[in-house]
């Protein structure tokens, strides 16, 4: 299929096409010392939203990867619409009608929309082939909503604009099946709303969409049928409306998940004010004020959760916090002593942890070792190095027991952190910073990119670092992760806090409407 003609797709129907539209029988994949995928099969029907569940590491993207052509399976066989077909590259994949939006997108900034939909298009011909380009976003567009300009730089736009034009560039080549790994990670609430509106139109036209996330709630929002992979292997593939959530989580992790409990019963410390923020204003990167005269303070022993949606001003706050962005007016008081403007390193030295919004260009080195990674805070200390040398010995024996701490899944120490999975990227950052007892721990969507076990067990290392008595702030969209952990809740709405409130007295639905801007 090359390119096929856009109009025809518009108006293409269900009724010619078979309806098991993918079957990928008995599929092996093994990396060095890993087995990706141990005889998979996986089935999608024509016109279905069909859910690919696991934790980290279970074998859903290598899976679609397969079927995508970026790897060869090392046995087995697919079929699309009742035909063997061998996938050897994208370039196959594209051409029989497969799209994939990944999970890092894979767009040219400094182009525009329409120029980075013609790259790679046959048959619209060497002539303004940017103008024919811009005609089927604006047909794409009116069919699924997708507001997308087409002459907008790619830099411009938001993360789930971004997205769409992912979507679309899929479209434009001609996609009857649609992957989509993880797509609502980067996605503020709203984002991922219309996303979900714009994927049940594309499903009604006879689209196959394959959605492959960790995330028991979508689940059950946007899918028809669900299936849930476990160390590499097919567990159980489920109509999402005969199942539920518990069933489900128990299926990925092979148990059931124990219930926290965010109480303190004693307090062996001291209760001591650990941060204090006064008066605080911070420009944003383009010079405009984030941050616009935000005060609070954390105690020991508490955690403390900023919550809203993404772009109002959480990532400036924490990153004047620890150092990262200059503070215009106001005061930082870190265990009593003014900081702010501090150098980074100058303020993790007393105590503080820090866990990114981005963790590819700030939380790690991607080309540098797990090994590597964990020790960028203290490669210079004993007993990571000597008056010369790195302790490889010592090096390799730790990190060695914090991947078994944090299931980090790995084949071994010394890869590139590049080549893991988002989840196990966020897994090392963790690990680096909660091994090093923190007294104040930053934590910026601390669970972003991680499946429901590991965000169970990153929450309970919270509960436990709370109830050594260290002070805890978190920056989280989510109403319910921030309802469970937190002790108080600030609400930033437009760079200031709309309103500082205890957690006890807030449901999800008042803090939902207070993210939206509404003071109750």
């Amino acid at each position: 299929m090359k390119n096929q003609n856009f109009s025809s797709f518009l108006t293409n129907s269900k009724s010619n096409i078979s309806d098991v539209a993918i079957l990928m029988k008995n599929i092996s994949k093994r990396f060095p010392n890993v087995i990706a995928n141990d005889n998979v099969t996986f089935e999608a029907r024509t016109g279905e939203i069909h859910a690919l569940l696991g934790e980290n590491g279970a074998g859903k993207t290598t899976l679609m990867n397969i079927l995508y052509g970026m790897y060869q399976p090392d046995k087995g066989e697919i079929y699309l619409w009742g035909r063997k077909v061998k996938i050897r590259s994208p370039r196959d994949a594209i051409r029989l009608g497969i799209g994939m939006v990944h999970q890092h997108f894979k767009l040219i900034a400094s182009l525009s929309v329409a120029e980075n939909l013609a790259l790679g298009l046959r048959n619209i011909g060497i002539l303004l082939p940017v103008y024919k380009v811009k005609r089927f976003v604006e047909n794409f567009s009116r069919k699924y909503e997708l507001e997308i300009y087409p002459d907008a730089k790619i830099w411009q736009l938001s993360a789930g604009e971004r997205q769409r034009v992912e979507i679309l560039k899929a479209l434009v080549h001609g996609a009857r099946i649609l992957i989509l790994d993880e797509p609502t990670t980067v996605l503020t609430p709203l984002e991922r709303d219309k996303l979900f509106t714009m994927l049940r139109r594309m499903r009604n036209d006879g689209c196959s969409i394959i959605f492959i996330t960790h995330k028991l709630k979508e689940v059950f929002l946007i899918s028809d049928r669900v299936t849930i992979l476990r160390k590499g292997k097919v567990v159980a593939t489920l109509d999402t409306r005969s199942t539920n959530p518990e069933e489900l989580a128990k299926l990925m992790i092979g148990q059931a998940l124990p219930r926290l409990n965010n109480i303190s019963d004693t307090k062996s410390y001291e209760r001591r004010e650990v941060l204090r923020v006064k008066d605080l204003y911070v420009l944003n990167d383009r010079g405009l004020l984030a941050v616009k005269g935000v005060s609070f303070s954390i105690h020991s022993g508490e955690i403390f959760g900023v919550a809203g949606i993404s772009g109002n001003g959480q990532r400036e706050l924490a990153e004047a916090i620890v150092g990262l962005r200059a503070v215009k007016s106001g005061q930082i008081v870190i265990e009593g002593e003014d900081v702010t403007n501090f150098p980074p390193r100058k303020i993790l030295r007393k105590g503080v942890a820090y866990i990114p919004e981005d963790r590819i260009k700030v939380g790690i080195v991607p080309d540098m070792s797990i090994e590597e990674n964990v020790i960028l805070r203290s490669y210079w200390q004993r007993p990571f190095s000597g008056r010369v040398f790195l302790n490889f010995s010592f090096l390799n024996e730790w990190t060695t027991k914090l991947i078994q701490e944090y299931n980090v899944m790995t084949p071994n120490t010394k890869i590139p952190v590049k080549l893991l999975s988002g989840g196990n990227m966020q897994k090392v950052i963790l690990a680096r910073e909660l091994s090093l007892h923190p007294r104040l721990l930053i934590a910026v969507y601390p669970t972003y990119g991680l499946d429901v076990s590991a965000t169970q067990y990153v929450h309970s290392l919270f509960l436990k670092h709370k109830e050594q008595g260290n002070a805890i702030l978190i920056v989280s969209e989510d109403p319910e992760e921030i309802l469970a952990l937190c002790d108080r809740v600030a609400v930033m709405f437009n760079g200031s806090f709309l309103d500082i409130k205890s957690a006890k007295n807030l449901s999800v639905k008042e803090l939902q409407l207070m993210m939206a801007g509404i003071k109750i």
